[in-house]
């Protein structure tokens, strides 16, 4: 179900800082808000929630055009409502939310690009593990603009964790992390450091050790805001 929404956590602070956040996943919400209120505890954060951009982007294999064009209005409706920053925190959509900044008076952000620059810094080998191709791609890209805006020849190596996102769907989170895990151990024994295109693999991958460090993308996403 698509269920485009605002809420508003807590009033602007005296500053009167309004920053929005554009979500796929419902439940990144609540968590992203709290991280937000320690990066500006001035602000007002507005949320807009809409799963059928996920949807869409799974159901054509990447962001059809619609879904830049949603990206854009929502840039607009957070203008409108009175943000100076739209944060972006799916990946599969990242690559949209490049392609629409030329058309929104506001910055619009991805979620994991200040993970991709850590990545760069981390280690020559990088290795970017995801459940979902859609989100893989879009990811491993972002690792390789961050390379070459630093000029750093860095080797990318992708994993997909099949079947973990139709074990998740179909409500077997054993099987899921099970999957997660095993991609995780065989990644981290290849790479300087490894990448989740996926926040919620964090919880899976923490205690897994690996010997690497491992970058996820919400705390050094939503830092961002701290500019905002």
């Amino acid at each position: 179900m698509s269920r485009p929404a605002t809420g508003v956590d807590r009033p602007a602070g005296p500053a009167g800082v309004t920053v929005a956040m554009l979500h796929t996943v419902p439940a990144l919400a609540a968590p992203l808000a709290e991280l937000a209120a320690e990066v500006r505890p001035d602000a007002r954060i507005l949320h807009f929630v809409d799963e059928s951009l996920l949807q869409d982007t799974i159901a054509a294999g990447g962001p059809p055009p619609h879904v830049l064009r949603r990206v854009a209005a929502y840039a607009a409706y957070a203008e409108e409502s009175g943000a100076g920053t739209l944060l972006v925190t799916c990946s599969s959509i990242g690559e949209a939310a490049e392609r629409a900044r030329p058309f929104a008076a506001l910055p619009i952000l991805r979620i994991d690009e200040p993970m991709a620059e850590q990545a760069v810094r981390e280690g020559a080998r990088i290795g970017v593990l995801a459940t979902l191709a859609t989100t893989l791609g879009p990811t491993t890209r972002a690792v390789q603009r961050a390379a070459a805006r630093r000029e750093a020849e860095r080797e990318v190596v992708p994993r997909l964790c099949e079947g973990a996102f139709e074990a998740l769907r179909a409500g077997d989170a054993a099987r899921h992390d099970t999957l997660v895990l095993d991609g995780f151990r065989e990644l981290a024994a290849k790479v300087d450091v490894v990448v989740l295109a996926q926040a919620s693999m964090a919880r899976i991958v923490g205690e897994a050790g690996g010997g690497v460090p491992v970058l996820s993308s919400p705390r050094s996403g939503v830092a961002q805001l701290a500019q905002a």
